[in-house]
């Protein structure tokens, strides 16, 4: 059982500007759409946990849903899901571990995490076992954090970290646990 964050980042952590914009993200050339490693994160994760707001940030995209996998949006205000995205889309709310815990015995064990304050409380609740960040090489100076404060510091080791598209670190970190 895992749950995954695999995210971009500008080099001083943000996820979004100060807008909330993901512009930046096309600020490095991909003309052959070299995938970075998702197709091969979708192949692996049963299922995918993301915020409310991450779910209007995907919906906002003008392409298909990217996901072949079902997303669990965590959300203590929202009441039903998009209309056509019902069988894609599934609401859920309480204490992260349980939920975790709930998903874990439906058989959805590798979990992708995403979305800024989700991968946050994640982290504060040490729910996270392997984190894949891609670096931009662009400072935003401002923005949607990747991380927040946390209680006590947590260990990971990288695993693998590479050059891809000629510009972006892309580094695998595994959860170091006593």
């Amino acid at each position: 059982m895992a749950n995954i964050v695999f995210i971009a980042t500008s080099l001083d952590g943000y996820i979004a500007d100060k807008r909330g914009k993901l512009d930046w993200l096309h600020s490095v050339p991909n003309p052959n759409n070299v995938d970075t490693g998702f197709v091969a994160l979708m192949e692996r994760v049963d299922g995918l946990v993301m915020g409310r707001n991450t779910l209007d940030m995907v919906l906002s995209f003008d392409c298909d849903w990217p996901y072949s996998k079902p997303v669990f949006v965590l959300s203590n205000t929202m009441t039903e899901v998009p209309q056509g995205y019902e069988d894609k889309v599934f609401l859920v709310k309480g204490k992260l571990v349980d939920i975790i815990a709930d998903l874990n015995a439906k058989g959805f064990n590798e979990l992708y995490i995403d979305g800024g304050v989700t991968i946050q409380n994640f982290l504060k609740e040490d729910l996270i076992d392997e984190m894949v960040i891609t670096r931009f090489p662009i400072l935003l100076g401002g923005g949607v954090p990747l991380f927040g404060e946390l209680e006590s510091s947590l260990s990971f080791n990288v695993i693998k970290s590479e050059v891809v598209l000629d510009s972006l670190t892309q580094t695998t970190y595994h959860r170091k646990r006593a």
